[in-house]
């Protein structure tokens, strides 16, 4: 609830007589100030918003019109606000109000107004710039807190007065009927709109669970007019009110934050590792036959060898493990476990991926010169040469280029003399190649390109990886489990066999940056 509060010092209060009815003055509406109205809305009224030569509006008790009082005799347009000036009515009711006015009960008014044009701010403010003055009202709680009754001229002790209670109906009748006139005629040009009380808001009290269940259970008329109460109040209840029910949701998936990614042993494709044995050998041609010719008739024809070595490849264990309570387990959700486990899933990935890295960059033994990083021609170059003498080692061309995150940078720099992408993200036909910084899916000089963040910076190796020169060669066991029953606990393990292994250095060729 809004409470604003008049100050009762403003009110002055003088002797009137039987020939001068009560009178009240003040501020009606201050004018660009925002407020919370009993609707619940916010609402501010702009100055020059009334029509100071409209017809008189009534002046009323708490906006109830079958408690009229008076009229509204003027209304001025003041720095502070609407001013008023209303004229109580000489019966009784209008007797007891002046003496509620005189003991400062009643100390302040609030409008009943209908928006005529208005416009709604970014905040949800209404903001009224027309209206139509329908009735003010006596309050002692108002809206607007500048809307207060400066001046109360008082007319004579109502016990003198010789107006009988009888004729009290006449006057307010009178009165409905006036306003009801008024309005009929008023409809056909103005527009329809609520009329905009400005009263503030009751308290709300949050209903115990206990009311709530006890309201349900009797049900029918009883329970539905409480569930509208409640309703109609959910503006005033905050979340602070509610701390002990609000649920928390958890919205899965979890966030991880990496990906587990294998770039190298994608491109070269993870074999099948043997289960028994720690060490298993792979077969290498290391001296190959000789075909000579031509050769003329009767001469012996040319001698060669054929010698197959063997490489030995040791195998490697890669895993991790945790250890996790089981209320852990049994109390989280999403549940734990899917979550621990795609990690540790993403973390293997990572470390054999390193680990094939690594391999290929220590074995690879062949370099080129260096390469000037931004000179698209150098780049051309020392690309062809690598080419060169990967053909000459085997007759195979290179297929895949392997950087660095530096390295795919300084590609995707790259420019011809024209200031064109030397790899553009569309590629004409003369073009080297197309990439882009959103996809790993990229073509260099005719290589596809493999970015892994695993290699040491300014990383770039060109080689044939179809042809099998560099393996990996693996045995996923995937997670176990096992009980800890001492400790209420469970220890999750992710584990696998890793090799990877070059077997031709000949196919693979570095080019080095200073």
């Amino acid at each position: 609830m809004i409470q604003f509060h008049a100050d009762i010092d403003l009110i002055i209060a003088e002797a009137g007589d039987d020939n001068r009815p009560a009178r009240i003055a003040g501020i009606a509406v201050p004018w660009d100030v925002v407020a919370t109205v009993s609707g619940g809305q916010r609402v501010k009224i702009l100055r020059g918003a009334f029509d100071l030569n409209q017809k008189p509006a009534k002046l009323l008790e708490n906006h109830d019109m079958s408690q009229l009082r008076g009229v509204v005799t003027s209304i001025s347009d003041s720095d502070a606000g609407l001013e008023f000036e209303a004229t109580l009515a000489q019966t009784r009711a209008s007797a007891d109000v002046v003496a509620l006015l005189q003991a400062g009960a009643y100390d302040s008014v609030s409008v009943g107004a209908n928006p005529v044009s208005f416009k709604f701010d970014k905040a949800g403010v209404m903001i009224v710039s027309k209206a139509h003055l329908i009735e003010l009202s006596l309050v002692a709680v108002p809206a607007f807190s500048e809307a207060v009754i400066t001046e109360i001229a008082a007319s004579a002790d109502p016990e003198e007065s010789e107006i009988e209670e009888e004729t009290l109906d006449t006057p307010e009748e009178e009165i409905v009927s006036d306003q009801i006139k008024a309005e009929s005629a008023e409809s056909v040009t103005t527009p329809t709109s609520p009329i905009l009380y400005a009263q503030a808001k009751q308290e709300f009290k949050l209903p115990s669970a206990g009311e709530w269940i006890s309201a349900q259970m009797q049900g029918g008329a009883i329970a539905a007019e409480f569930n509208a109460r409640l309703r109609a109040a959910a503006p005033d209840v905050t979340t602070a009110d509610l701390d002990g029910i609000l649920p928390l949701p958890i919205l899965a998936p979890i966030y991880s934050g990496i990906q587990g990614l294998r770039p190298v042993v994608d491109a070269i494709g993870a074999r099948q590792m043997p289960q028994s044995g720690k060490v298993f050998i792979v077969p290498k041609i290391t001296t190959h036959t000789s075909i000579g010719g031509p050769q003329t008739q009767n001469t012996t024809i040319t001698a060669g060898q054929f010698i197959v070595d063997d490489i030995q490849i040791t195998k490697d264990i890669y895993g991790g493990y945790v250890e996790v309570s089981e209320a852990s387990i049994d109390w989280t959700s999403p549940e734990v476990l899917q979550g621990l486990l795609e990690d540790m899933g993403k973390k293997y990935a990572l470390a054999t991926d390193n680990a094939a890295a690594d391999a290929l960059l220590a074995g690879t033994s062949q370099t080129t010169g260096n390469v000037a990083p931004t000179d698209p021609g150098d780049w051309v170059a020392k690309v062809y040469a690598c080419a060169n003498t990967i053909l000459s080692n085997g007759n195979y061309l290179p297929d895949h280029m392997f950087v660095s995150g530096d390295v795919f940078a300084q590609l995707g720099s790259l420019d011809d003399t024209s200031g064109r992408p030397l790899f553009p993200q569309v590629g004409p036909m003369n073009a080297f190649g197309t990439m882009n910084a959103g996809s790993r899916e990229a073509v260099v000089f005719g290589l596809r390109l493999v970015v892994d963040t695993n290699f040491a910076a300014k990383t770039t190796i060109v080689g044939a990886a179809a042809t099998g020169a560099f393996r990996c060669y693996e045995q996923q066991k995937g997670a176990i489990s096992l009980d800890n029953p001492s400790t209420l606990s469970r220890t999750i393990a992710f584990r696998g066999y890793f090799a990877p292994k070059m077997i031709d250095a000949n196919q693979f060729m570095k080019i080095p940056q200073a």
